[in-house]
């Protein structure tokens, strides 16, 4: 655990947290800011992250905050992979932006989990601390996401994997970065 200064509980200590994780690393990144949405093309939501500045592969994330309240990792159950259709389309835009100019490039979906409870059963997943908070950090890559994912709520708009298609396919963010960067020749 490291001792950075105490940040908020809120949408921005998942950001926090995962900031900390990168720079803790040495990962070279740019939050992008969120501002106002527009595009040449259509309005569009920003992604929240370009990562891999110093690679041949840039990764574009868009990171989401969830909690998780159980006392064990232990085959990732009980982890909510869910996001907003516009998040998904937007970020799936992005990425067909970015590879017309920066080819190659990924665009992913980073869940950052609070463990709510003290004492937790990793399951051999790394758990990152800062501030007194324990988080885990998972990546799904955006097409995939979107090959796998159903409707969770047509008022919201939100989708979401299935408990075995999150189990499946969401990855450890760290073996996520070294295997894209190792696949790249980074």
């Amino acid at each position: 655990m490291n001792g950075a200064k105490l940040q908020p509980e809120g949408p921005n200590a998942y950001e926090a947290a995962f900031e900390a994780w990168l720079s803790e690393r040495r990962i070279a990144y740019r939050p992008i800011r969120q501002g106002q949405r527009c595009h040449s093309e259509s309005p569009l939501k920003r992604f929240d992250y370009l990562l891999g500045l110093d690679r041949a592969q840039a990764i574009l994330a868009e990171v989401k905050g969830r909690t998780f309240g159980g006392f064990s990792l232990a085959g990732r159950r009980g982890l909510d992979g869910w996001t907003t259709s516009l998040d998904l389309q937007a970020l799936e835009q992005w990425q067909k932006m970015f590879a017309r100019h920066y080819s190659p490039c990924r665009a992913v979906f980073v869940f950052v989990f609070r463990l709510k409870q003290a004492d937790v059963d990793s399951d051999g997943l790394e758990v990152f601390g800062l501030d007194g908070r324990k988080y885990v950090f998972f990546a799904v890559e955006a097409d995939l996401y979107r090959r796998c994912c159903k409707r969770r709520s047509p008022k919201w708009g939100t989708m979401t994997l299935s408990a075995e298609d999150f189990r499946r396919w969401a990855v450890p963010l760290e073996e996520y970065l070294e295997r894209v960067w190792n696949e790249s020749g980074d």
